[in-house]
């Protein structure tokens, strides 16, 4: 599966509380088992957007469970590698 970070607009999200967080992260549940081929990681909440780290078979795969979960996929972009400190060496 390929690696995708998905920027999500979701106005105010960076103010919710845990259990609306809670809700918001079981919504996304709910979607993801109806969808074998995708895997939600992890998302980091900033303001008012999400960035999601999801494992897909494809993009239309990650855009399903946007529409399924109902929180939009502003931007979907595929990551090709990464790096961290270690890799100069």
């Amino acid at each position: 599966m390929k690696k995708y970070v998905i920027e999500r607009d979701l106005p105010g999200v960076g103010a919710m509380s845990e259990a609306e967080l809670c809700g918001a992260a079981n919504t996304s549940n709910d979607a993801l088992a109806q969808l074998p081929n995708v895997q939600w990681q992890h998302s980091y909440v900033a303001g008012d957007k999400t960035f999601c780290i999801y494992l897909a078979e494809d993009e239309n795969a990650i855009r399903k469970h946007s529409e399924l979960s109902g929180f939009p996929a502003t931007k979907i972009t595929e990551v090709k590698t990464i790096i961290d400190p270690t890799t100069a060496g």
